[in-house]
């Protein structure tokens, strides 16, 4: 039977199509229903080769180190202060730089330092407010608040050093340790949490010290710019003398009167 050219023209046509939309698979060996997909084994190549990029990742992750002395840092310990006390100048003052006392520190605080008297009391009650006196008696009071908690800063400081001393040993030794127990991923993170929490503890614990440093300098420049403030005043007094009343020899009668030297 002879097949017609359009026919054999339209056959063509879909054999190429069928072609063009079969997967890319070939018979094995010679028989037909086994087949090779090269496409399903690129896609499995390509899988096997991620899974060992993970475990080799994984493998990596739970291995411990051998050389983490390199890393290792000591802490410093603080030495505790022993402040002498002769005849009760300083009661107090030992307690308070190493311990957590506001109470030793305004006892040792108040021991100290000169009192001001209560004699003083009409005195500085006659005087303007921002005279020299008065300026006086704020730097007395504000430094007699500010220097006690400065006391209590550094005896709370002192004492959270030695509490800590343990946890910032045990922490250490953990992290240097080469064994596997502490060098699994889990036990890594825990114990870089573990070192953030110390760290923020410390930069907490040094927050207050610089606290106080910036209220004990506050102090120091009340008493600077009051010594200025006096300086400037007393050289305008004494220029003012100078020009109502003659300081030469002919004239000093009515000078050593009010002149201020």
């Amino acid at each position: 039977m002879k097949v017609s050219l359009k026919k054999r023209h339209w056959y063509a046509i879909a054999g190429g199509l069928l072609l063009l939309t079969a997967t890319p698979s070939f018979a094995l060996f010679g028989i037909g229903d086994i087949v090779f997909d090269p496409t399903s084994y690129a896609n499995l190549v390509s899988q096997l080769t991620t899974m060992e990029t993970q475990y080799r990742m994984l493998k990596n992750n739970i291995e411990h180190f051998s050389f983490k002395q390199q890393w290792q840092t000591a802490l410093t310990e603080m030495k505790q202060a022993n402040v002498r006390d002769l005849f009760g100048e300083t009661e107090g003052m030992t307690t308070a730089l190493n311990t957590n006392s506001p109470a030793a520190s305004s006892t040792a605080w108040t021991a100290a330092t000169v009192p001001v008297d209560d004699t003083t009391d009409t005195y500085l009650a006659a005087q303007a407010a921002g005279s020299a006196p008065r300026s006086e008696l704020a730097l007395i009071e504000a430094s007699d608040s500010v220097s006690p908690d400065c006391l209590t800063a550094v005896g709370q400081y002192r004492a959270a050093r030695e509490q800590d001393a343990a946890a910032n040993s045990s922490l250490t030794a953990e992290q240097l340790d080469g064994g596997t127990a502490t060098n699994s991923e889990v036990e890594q993170l825990n114990l870089l949490n573990a070192a953030q929490a110390q760290k923020m503890s410390e930069m907490q614990s040094q927050g207050v010290l610089q606290a106080c440093l910036a209220s004990e300098m506050t102090i120091a420049n009340m008493r600077q710019r009051d010594a200025a403030a006096i300086d400037l005043n007393t050289a305008a007094f004494v220029a003012e003398q100078r020009t109502a009343d003659d300081a030469s020899a002919a004239n000093e009668g009515n000078t050593w009167d009010t002149y201020l030297p």
